[in-house]
């Protein structure tokens, strides 16, 4: 079991402020003589790897991120996640005990605040797949750099989703609309969850406008807002309002629900390009 970290800052348990993060960033826009930088996420480190987890903490903590906690498994994630109520949760897609994909589920369903990037060994992992499915906001290689996992985390802090649209669209085209705890996965020494089949994401698109079918089905291949904008001669501020109001009618956290629903509604089929 882990042992959790108590937070080096006051406020232990409160999240940063979305409105501070905003401010923070308007402020920085602008070149005013604003006070404070946007505040660094507080992250909780899941890994029954103590080595992963020690890799990981130094490199956050050299670049000002806040390691609230470290776990050793699924159980001791959840309990930290409620306890300490972190901006992002690193997860281990592969633990003993309780695996990655069930504490995604029970992390994500407690706080719908907190975001989730899975860790895993191989890029097209059916386990990742389901998180997606099931809320996360990415994922990352075990190989990834120190800047790419800092700025990952920064990213998802901001409620942003962690997409590499090609690495993403490979994963999802593969998995989506198969029972994919039931495919053979890459093979691996280490404990391998249960197999249990992403929970489907499929929503009733007909409160959707056409044009929000059609802003879902471009986010569905990948495209940015700027791409958006860029496709659809919007400006970046009208396409950011249609993401929003389709995230609200269908339920979404964030992009990378919105990739997967594109494919399982057939938005989106494998072979599609922008």
């Amino acid at each position: 079991m882990s042992t959790p970290t108590p937070p080096a800052h006051p406020g232990t348990g409160t999240r940063t402020s979305t409105d501070a993060k905003a401010n923070a960033n308007a402020n920085a826009n602008t070149g005013t003589d604003a006070p404070a930088a946007e505040p660094a996420p507080r992250v909780l480190i899941a890994d029954d790897q103590e080595l992963v987890r020690t890799g990981f903490r130094m490199i956050l903590t050299a670049r000002g991120i806040d390691v609230v906690a470290e776990a050793a498994d699924g159980a001791a994630a959840v309990a930290a996640a409620r306890r300490l109520r972190p901006d992002v949760v690193l997860l281990d897609i592969r633990m003993p005990g309780m695996d990655g994909l069930e504490a995604a589920r029970r992390i994500l369903a407690q706080d719908r605040g907190c975001r989730v990037i899975m860790l895993t060994t191989f890029d097209l992992d059916q386990y990742v797949y389901a998180a997606l499915a099931a809320g996360a906001s990415g994922f990352l290689l075990k190989d990834v750099t120190s800047d790419h996992l800092a700025a990952a985390i920064r990213l998802v802090g901001t409620g942003d989703a962690l997409l590499a649209p090609s690495i993403t669209r490979r994963l999802v085209e593969r998995y989506a609309g198969s029972d994919a705890g039931a495919a053979p996965g890459p093979s691996s020494a280490r404990p391998r969850p249960r197999a249990a089949a992403p929970p489907r994401v499929h929503r009733d698109l007909a409160d959707l406008t056409p044009r929000e079918h059609e802003v879902l089905t471009l986010m569905g291949r990948g495209l940015s807002n700027g791409e958006l904008a860029q496709a659809l001669h919007l400006s970046e501020a009208t396409v950011k309002t249609h993401v929003a109001r389709i995230f609200a009618k269908l339920g979404l956290r964030d992009r990378a629900q919105a990739v997967v629903l594109a494919y399982e509604t057939g938005l989106v089929s494998p072979g599609d390009t922008d």
